[in-house]
């Protein structure tokens, strides 16, 4: 991306739409084209107005007017077809410029670690994708295009105007230089930031109202949508106080930039009064009659200006957004990759921050030394916080360790290459993701060229036969679509399922059974029973319950293993383990008692 980063970003732009973009180009030269065909027949105006001064007021004695006539027609018509003509060029380079940098933003992101989507939501992945497409598309097929005509119609004009009277040229020149003085303090220095602190703004205030919405219910419910209110109204306040802190910025040069490019009368007619003097001349006459004429258009042209000049603050943030996501690296693929000669998992030395730490100091995980054997089951325990599931995140390469190694199988993961590492370990965390499709298509996902029988097989094996059953269409039953919707302890074992075809030698269970309520639970504690048989499992758990039985538990505490052992070993220890349990057993006991008053 550093060779991209030094291109011009107008030309980063038109790279991606490939060898389309000599249609753009194209595009352009037709914009310049229609315009100085749009002006033409305001020439052969003038020249009507001209030989109808001649001989006023015995107008029937007016020459060629049907030739002024014809060839006004004829260049605006010639304009209006170039117009189209150029706009469908513009357009088909910008919808394959779309195409392109979706594809490219797409596809990129397939290449990088999977931690990146535990910072990034899927949500607002898609917003920057489909937002900064569309508004790149719209520049390069609409203002692009408008502007270029916007841009030779006051090139033109200043030819015309000293082709007539060079004084009356010089008075209406005037006009345009105020006008981009006064234009370009809003589009430079401070001003070029704005449209990236809108956005800011504007995203923050459209996710507090979504997440007001749909909290509204449990607002309700508990009375408290008063407070529920407190962040929206605090972003919607952020939001209107930095776009008029924006507008009151930019007042005055907006009050006379509007002034300038609707001034041309306001010099034009004294200095037409002045000039003409007390005898009337007909040559100057019509001389001003033209500039009164043509004047207007050369001010929309100049309004054209300013606003395709905003779109491209717009655009040019919209392709700085997908420069960010192109700009991440992926992990580096092995150069030999090796593959594993057992299932075991070993941490050596392994040191780990999800950001650089200068300074040496404190790090997210420290020295971490573990050895997981194969078809063994390890439990990662401790407080929220502590470093668990980014112990279990790095097994599959969510991230790459900053010191020392995790090898699977006695080979350094990054010395496997990602498709056999991802073969080789299923993970199901707290967060399922399941898609707006079948449950059929959400569980063979797990393994492509399953039969349908195994796909059965899995979703019995996870214990989800009450919920095809309930289904309208059983395993075809689209997520989502009807009113169909799955509780998160449903939706939990349907990702069960889903692990279970596809069948991977180690297995990785992040608070699998968070979102399950006690019924729901003891269906995935069944499921999991089946999915861990002959797997090296990894699971992390709050509830202690559910990893008495495992062979091993680790205690893990600021970034660091304090305790190993059995269930029993570790009680005994009167560490932090076995305060946990103390504290988890209170839990389990405490009852509701209900008093009469």
């Amino acid at each position: 991306m550093s060779k991209n980063k030094s291109k011009n970003k107008f030309f980063r732009l038109l790279s991606y739409s490939g060898n389309y973009k000599y249609l753009t180009i194209l595009g352009c030269i037709l914009s310049a084209l229609s315009a100085i065909s749009l002006l033409i027949p305001f020439i052969y105006i003038w020249d009507v107005v001209n030989a109808l001064l001649v001989v006023a007021p015995d107008f029937s004695k007016a020459q060629n007017l049907e030739y002024y006539a014809f060839n006004a027609f004829f260049y605006a018509l010639l304009g209006i077809v170039l117009n189209f003509a150029g706009l469908m060029c513009t357009h088909l380079s910008a919808f394959r410029n779309e195409r392109n940098m979706k594809d490219a933003a797409l596809k990129h992101l397939l290449n990088l670690p999977l931690g990146y989507f535990s910072n990034h939501t899927s949500g607002s992945l898609r917003k920057i994708i489909d937002f900064s497409t569309s508004k790149t598309e719209g520049f390069l097929a609409h203002q692009l295009f408008d502007l270029i005509g916007a841009v030779v119609t006051p090139i033109a004009f200043l030819a015309l105007l000293f082709s007539f009277d060079w004084i009356l040229g010089l008075i209406c020149l005037i006009p345009i230089i105020l006008c981009f003085l006064f234009m370009i303090p809003m589009f430079t220095g401070d001003s070029q930031n704005f449209m990236i602190e809108y956005q800011k703004y504007l995203e923050e205030m459209n996710a507090e109202a979504v997440e007001y919405i749909r909290g509204i219910p449990v607002t309700k419910a508990f009375q408290q949508s008063v407070y529920s209110f407190k962040n929206f109204i605090k972003a919607i306040k952020n939001y209107g106080k930095f776009s008029s802190e924006y507008a009151f910025s930019t007042q005055l040069p907006m009050t006379a930039f509007t002034v300038s490019i609707n001034g041309f009368f306001a010099l034009l007619i004294p200095a037409g009064i002045l000039l003409a003097g007390s005898v009337i001349d007909i040559k100057f006459l019509s001389n001003f009659i033209f500039y009164i004429i043509f004047t207007p258009i050369c001010a929309v042209m100049m309004n054209k200006v300013m606003m395709v000049s905003q779109d491209w603050m717009i655009a040019s943030n919209a392709l700085d957004s997908i420069d960010e996501i192109l700009s991440q690296e992926p992990l580096a693929e092995a150069s030999n990759p090796q593959k594993p000669n057992n299932h075991s998992i070993e941490f050596c030395d392994v040191i780990f921050d999800y950001e650089k730490n200068e300074s040496g100091d404190k790090h997210i995980l420290n020295n971490i030394n573990l050895k997981i054997d194969e078809n063994a089951s390890v439990a990662l325990v401790g407080p929220s916080g502590g470093g668990k599931t980014t112990i279990a995140s790095l097994i599959p390469r969510f991230w790459d360790v900053d010191e020392g190694s995790i090898k699977v199988g006695d080979v350094d993961v990054r010395d496997i290459s990602t498709k056999e590492l991802m073969e080789n370990i299923s993970f199901v965390f707290q967060n399922t993701t399941l898609f707006k499709d079948s449950i059929y298509n959400n569980v063979v996902m797990g393994k492509k060229d399953a039969t349908r029988q195994e796909v059965l097989d899995a979703l019995k094996l996870a214990q989800c036969e009450d919920i095809i059953d309930e289904l309208p269409n059983g395993v075809d039953t689209i997520i989502g679509s009807d009113g169909t919707y799955l509780s998160g302890g449903q939706q939990q074992r349907i990702a069960l399922a889903r692990a279970i075809l596809k069948d991977a030698p180690i297995i990785i269970l992040d608070e699998a059974t968070a979102l399950a309520d006690p019924e729901n639970e003891y269906m995935i504690q069944k499921a999991i029973s089946e999915i861990t048989k002959n797997k090296t499992v990894v699971m992390i758990a709050h509830r202690l319950s559910t990893i008495k039985n495992v062979d091993k538990i680790i205690v893990v505490d600021d970034g660091e293993i304090v305790e190993t052992g059995s269930h029993d070993e570790l009680v005994g220890l009167n560490g932090l383990y076995s305060r946990m349990w103390d504290e988890f057993n209170q839990t389990i006991q405490w009852k509701v008692k209900s008093e009469v008053i």
